[in-house]
């Protein structure tokens, strides 16, 4: 046993200091869920397939919330996306000391209006 001893004081820590010293995620690792609003059509297949209810959706609104401690990452939402918005990052969300649900507002279109021609 004290041979074990001397090893580890001798190699060093087998941890990392987490908020200070972050690892990269994983290639293909279904991290944090970020949606690009402005491409979004508020459909709701995402908020429909979703197996843990983390993801709604208000067409009158414009809004589409999530829930991330709800959110099981199962990819069931980026699966079934038919504009592609909804994204994976390989890297989780950092630790926070309140729970905020993210909402995302969808911004209007310009309005195009006629623009008369005088002669």
């Amino acid at each position: 046993m004290i041979k074990n001893i001397f090893k580890n004081i001798v190699k060093g820590s087998a941890t990392r200091h987490y908020p200070i010293e972050v690892r990269p995620g994983f290639k293909d690792a279904r991290g944090e869920l970020s949606n690009e609003v402005t491409e979004c059509t508020l459909c709701g297949i995402c908020a429909k397939k979703c197996p843990s209810q983390a993801i709604t959706v208000d067409r009158k609104q414009r809004l589409w919330e999530l829930n991330p401690y709800s959110c099981v990452f199962c990819g069931i939402c980026v699966e079934s996306c038919p504009k592609n918005c909804l994204v994976h990052s390989a890297d989780h969300k950092k630790p926070v000391r309140d729970k905020v649900n993210i909402v995302l507002e969808k911004p209007e279109k310009p309005k195009l209006e006629a623009v008369k021609e005088s002669a």
